[in-house]
């Protein structure tokens, strides 16, 4: 959780991507086309460019901030607005400082250059209202109310990858996973997009995940990856309702990226019957309060299995394994 001892902006930032190009050694620089771009998914796919091993991309970028945050009567001075691309896979941060492009202040445009070496797969980028309060420098009042994607390797400008999957084998695999070498899976949701580890030392496992079909191994397949979107979801709005930002008054604050999807997603079965704030105070208030937790647990596990679509899932498996049975016996 994070408090914010000082006054900050209440209007909303927004941030915009209005054009894309890519770099390679020796080469000129491509401008990519709107294909590249997607403003309603606020996707960028740099895989899209025919420039081969290209190795720098430079993102033109503009964000709309409220006028009062450069209003001279308000509590802020000298206010910046700066990009910033972050990879927790990588461990990489860049940011660049835009440029206020009209009088009153709200406009403001620039470039971020990043290197395709310091991005894994997906990178987040936002932007960020910089300013001095009460005398002291380089505190955030206010950042972007949606983020953008940056994705180095897709050719489709989606953010429909709901999670990624990567098949390991545990017991010789990265040190946090060997403890876990009897699972045939584990959900991680600390990096930028929430990942199920699959355990390819599980006997079995390679061959469920790899059956298509309507037979019983593709049945299994489908009950199989319907549980771990499940597992992903319930994981996934632990890690959200758990770093949210607070408010001097102490009203938490969506959070950016997917963390704040999953939870304005998740909040109207988790506490129904609110609007999505109110849902947010409340599933808060119980987290951090004595009692209330425990018993929205069972609302939690609801809303994953609703988003996973485990009651269709399991009702068409049982179905296509009475038909099965039925047809070996006829």
């Amino acid at each position: 959780m994070k408090v914010f001892p000082y006054p900050r902006l209440r209007g909303a930032v927004s941030l915009r991507v209005d054009s894309a190009r890519v770099k390679a050694p020796g080469q000129p620089r491509e401008q990519l086309d709107s294909r590249a771009r997607s403003v309603v998914e606020r996707v960028v796919a740099l895989g899209v460019a025919e420039t081969e091993a290209w190795d720098t991309a430079v993102l033109t970028v503009s964000a709309t901030i409220p006028s009062k945050a450069t209003d001279p009567a308000g509590p802020w001075s000298a206010v910046m607005v700066v990009a910033v691309l972050t990879d927790r896979a990588t461990n990489t941060r860049v940011t660049s400082v835009l440029s206020p492009e009209t009088e009153d202040g709200r406009e403001w445009r620039g470039e971020l250059q990043l290197l395709r070496s310091d991005v894994h797969d997906r990178a987040v980028l936002t932007v960020q209202v910089i300013a001095t309060v009460d005398g002291v420098p380089g505190r955030i009042v206010g950042e972007a109310v949606e983020d953008w994607i940056v994705d180095v390797r897709g050719d489709v400008p989606t953010r429909e990858q709901s999670f990624d999957i990567r098949e390991v084998g545990f017991a010789k695999g990265p040190r946090w996973l060997q403890g876990f070498s009897e699972a045939p899976w584990i959900v991680s949701a600390s990096g930028s997009m929430p990942t199920v580890h699959i355990n390819t030392d599980f006997d079995g496992m390679a061959d469920v995940l790899g059956a298509e079909g309507r037979g019983p191994d593709g049945l299994v397949n489908g009950m199989l990856v319907s549980q771990m979107a499940a597992e992903v979801w319930t994981a996934v709005f632990h890690s959200a309702i758990g770093d949210l930002e607070i408010e001097d008054d102490g009203t938490p604050l969506f959070p950016h990226g997917w963390r704040g999807e999953v939870l304005r997603e998740m909040l109207p079965d988790v506490v129904p019957g609110r609007t999505l704030e109110d849902a947010l105070r409340e599933a808060h208030r119980r987290r951090v309060g004595a009692t209330g937790w425990t018993e929205l647990q069972p609302r939690i596990q609801y809303a994953a299995m609703r988003r996973a679509e485990v009651p269709r899932v399991f009702s068409e498996t049982v179905r296509g394994l009475d038909k099965l049975k039925r047809e070996d016996e006829a």
